[in-house]
Parts: structure tokens; C-alpha cells; sequence
């Protein structure tokens, strides 16, 4: 699913990484756990968060995420808008919940990460 699709289902803004709205996305997760993020994702991944501090985008670069949408309308500071932009990663956020994000990527075909067992 290209990122352009996932801000139009989502009613998402961009707040930065506009050049990156062709990109593919083949999988979505859903974590407020950093720790979790480096556990489970792969490349290819969008992140969907509620945190919108500057630890998410140190996250993102060393797991290979690209794409990051805030919910819940929340917006990171300038830095963190700058940091990601520097890190070319897109930046969205949408007015829906972590949940309701989810299952509307989910009902769109996009699929998420499957946790191995432990």
C-alpha cells in the first residue's frame, strides 16, 4: 500500500516527508514500546505511535522505518519534525485512534507484523 493511500484512509496530514507519499508499505505496527518496535519490525514497516517524542525517530532510523503516523491528532515538536525530516522519514498524524487506525489499514489489506512466539 503506497503512503499516499494509507494518508487518504486515514484522513492524515503530513508533516513532513512529502517527496516519500509514492513509497510502498507492506507492513503496519502499532507500539507506545520503542523496545517492542525493535523486536518486531521489519523493513517495509509504517509505525503507528502515540509518542511523539524525539526517542521515536532515534527508533525508527536504527529499525529501517521510513513512516511514522501519530494518532490520536497528536503532533510532535518542531524538532522532532526536524529530526525525521533530516532522517527522511515521513511524518503524518490522523485524528483516529492507535485501534481505529489499525483496523481501517487492516480492512484495507495492509497486514501486520506477526510476534513470534515466546
Amino acid at each position: 500500500m503506497k503512503i499516499k493511500d494509507i494518508r487518504d484512509v486515514l484522513q492524515a496530514e503530513v508533516l513532513c516527508g512529502e517527496d516519500l507519499l509514492e513509497n510502498e508499505i507492506l507492513y503496519a505496527f502499532g507500539s507506545d514500546l520503542m523496545s517492542d518496535v525493535l523486536a518486531f519490525v521489519k523493513t517495509g514497516t509504517i509505525l503507528l505511535t502515540g509518542l511523539v517524542n524525539s526517542q521515536v525517530i532515534r527508533t525508527a532510523e536504527m529499525a529501517d522505518i521510513n513512516a511514522i503516523i501519530f494518532v490520536r491528532g497528536k503532533v510532535p515538536d518542531k524538532d522532532v519534525i526536524d529530526l525525521a525530516r533530516e532522517s527522511s522519514i515521513i511524518i503524518l498524524t490522523t485524528k483516529y485512534t492507535l485501534f481505529t487506525a489499525s483496523g481501517i489499514l487492516y480492512s484495507c489489506g495492509l497486514r501486520g507484523i506477526e510476534a513470534s512466539k515466546v
